[in-house]
């Protein structure tokens, strides 16, 4: 595959000064009056919307996917059809979430029946972790393609590349180890060494 270095490299510019601006809303921000289908589906989308317009086929979410994280009772049910600030809360996360991590994972990652107290200390540490780790991405990218970029050599690593393709197989890498990490790690909640550690073999006589 073939691409022009000057193009990629005002499209990564682009990017990265939209997600340097972009932030999830607050809890305070997301409206509490009761919303139906169809609003929620333009709210988070309105949200959401730090995808490149390239990649914009496909809806953000849908009216069949949100009725389906209610039947898996991965968000709570609507009240008389109406969507308040606890569902919304609960679709953020899952649609941010589940671009990078399966719907059974996501279910232990974000309990049902919290309060909403409960919710709202879950949601705003979330957001807060969420804008951290977009700085973080920006800073790793930016370090990736230092090459295409044309930074100097005090800012480049073994990592950067000037070549779009090698970048491509980077990022691609990079996002199967970190979804494979999370997933780790959600299945050792609750073990300690006993049932979930990986202590080492002892070594029998002759090893030593």
């Amino acid at each position: 595959m073939t691409y022009n270095k000057e193009l990629i490299a005002g499209k990564l510019r682009r990017w990265e000064k939209y997600l340097d601006d972009y932030r999830l809303p607050t809890w305070g921000e997301i409206p509490d009056i009761g919303l139906y289908m169809d609003q929620v589906v333009t709210l988070l989308s309105g949200y959401l919307d730090y995808m490149p317009p390239e990649l914009k086929e496909e809806q953000i979410i849908t009216p069949a996917a949100i009725n389906n994280y209610v039947r898996k009772k991965i968000m709570p049910e609507p009240v008389k059809k109406k969507y308040y600030r606890v569902h919304i809360a609960y679709l953020i996360m899952v649609c941010t979430l589940k671009q990078s991590l399966s719907i059974p994972t996501l279910q232990t990652m974000i309990p049902m029946g919290l309060s909403k107290e409960e919710l709202k200390r879950v949601y705003t540490a979330y957001v807060t972790r969420h804008r951290l780790a977009c700085k973080y991405f920006l800073k790793e990218v930016r370090v990736a393609a230092g090459g295409i970029l044309g930074h100097g050599p005090e800012e480049l690593s073994e990592i950067s590349t000037d070549d779009t393709n090698d970048l491509i197989t980077s990022v691609a890498v990079i996002s199967g180890f970190s979804r494979l990490m999370a997933e780790k790690l959600l299945l050792l909640e609750g073990k300690d060494l006993t049932n979930g550690g990986s202590i080492e073999p002892r070594l029998t006589r002759g090893q030593e």
